[in-house]
């Protein structure tokens, strides 16, 4: 069995897994002020994510990486509140070309972080040395990418029934679901 049979599909559903939501409520707070003529952005910012948490794994296999698991999933928390914060700063407003290399290389970053959180799991998932686990962690990274594209497109068709059917404007639609969002966390980390 081809391993990308194996590993792509278990990187799709990691992403697309409603009990392991924050990679969902990351991925919505990301891409909501984008429309999807902006494919260009988004797609660069959705790839950079998953560069990140690419990244964190392979260190994590090497073992260059250890973190206590609890820190992880409290940062994980944190990189999705301030997403969702950003967008409520912003106003809404879409991005503009001056604040885009800070959105990137803070996408980058919660990449790293949001792969550390799996780093664990995976690590104990593929047995043997690291170099025997790269070709997997290629093929886990296809598959995230994968689910990662699924969520977007998603998003997208909410946010197109959200404003021809009920009529939200793009602003009200950024605001409502990064407040959402804040509430999902904000309930998260209380508990």
């Amino acid at each position: 069995m081809s391993e990308f049979t194996v590993y792509g599909p278990i990187g799709f559903w990691h992403v697309l897994d409603v009990r392991a939501y924050d990679h969902l409520l990351f991925l919505l707070v990301l891409i909501v002020p984008f429309s999807i003529k902006e494919w260009k952005h988004w797609l660069f910012l959705v790839s950079l994510f998953t560069l990140g948490h690419t990244l964190s794994l392979i260190l994590a296999v090497w073992g260059v990486i250890r973190i206590n698991t609890s820190w992880v999933e409290l940062l994980i928390l944190c990189t999705i509140l301030v997403s969702a914060l950003i967008n409520l700063i912003h106003r809404g407003k879409n991005v503009d070309k001056k604040w885009m290399p800070w959105l990137l290389g803070i996408t980058f970053f919660f990449g790293l972080i949001h792969g550390l959180g799996f780093s664990n799991f995976f690590t104990h998932l593929i047995p043997g040395r690291p170099s025997d686990k790269m070709w997997p962690l290629v093929h886990f990274a296809l598959g995230v990418e994968g689910g990662q594209l699924v969520v977007v497109f998603g998003s997208f068709l909410l946010s197109f029934l959200s404003e021809t059917l009920f009529k939200f404007t793009k602003r009200d639609w950024i605001l409502m679901m990064s407040s959402f969002v804040i509430g999902v966390v904000v309930c998260l980390l209380i508990n």
